[in-house]
């Protein structure tokens, strides 16, 4: 009898519970939409730019692939980055400088990169921002806060 009840309670300690383990999540998209309304000083020349932050992030391999685009600028673009950690309205150091490719006052960058365990709980969080500067708007002149939505 007690072997039968040990062989029993064996079993049933390997019984798989799915219902209690959580799902693997892994891969994220990530956007943004970038304007002048969303910067937090004052913009010279009245700007009317917009800009997208489109990629993917997998936090099993912490590899961020993003693409950026921008168009309409007061003049080409000096300096992109991605800032944090900062809230909407907040300001924050750069974490991720782009590599820029200008086309008069539109362009693109795009890359993959390997984050930080800080700077991806940043990410995730929604604390990243994307921000395209000037020469005429150097503190920036269109922002995008970051959203990563599990795929």
């Amino acid at each position: 009898l007690s072997l039968a009840l040990l062989s029993l309670m064996v079993f049933a300690s390997c019984k798989k519970n799915n219902n209690n383990t959580p799902a693997v999540k892994d891969m994220y998209n990530i956007s943004a939409s970038m304007s002048p309304s969303q910067e937090t000083g004052t913009l010279a020349g009245n700007p009317t730019g917009s800009g997208t932050v489109t990629g993917t992030y997998n936090s099993t391999t912490n590899l961020l692939q993003y693409n950026v685009t921008w168009t309409g600028l007061t003049g080409p673009a000096t300096l992109g980055h991605f800032h944090g950690p900062a809230l909407a309205g907040a300001n924050a150091s750069p974490v991720i400088t782009f590599t820029l490719n200008n086309n008069g006052n539109a362009g693109y960058a795009a890359a993959t990169v390997t984050l930080t365990d800080a700077q991806e709980a940043d990410l995730l969080a929604g604390k990243w921002y994307a921000n395209i500067h000037t020469q005429m708007n150097g503190a920036g002149e269109i922002r995008g806060q970051v959203t990563a939505t599990l795929q």
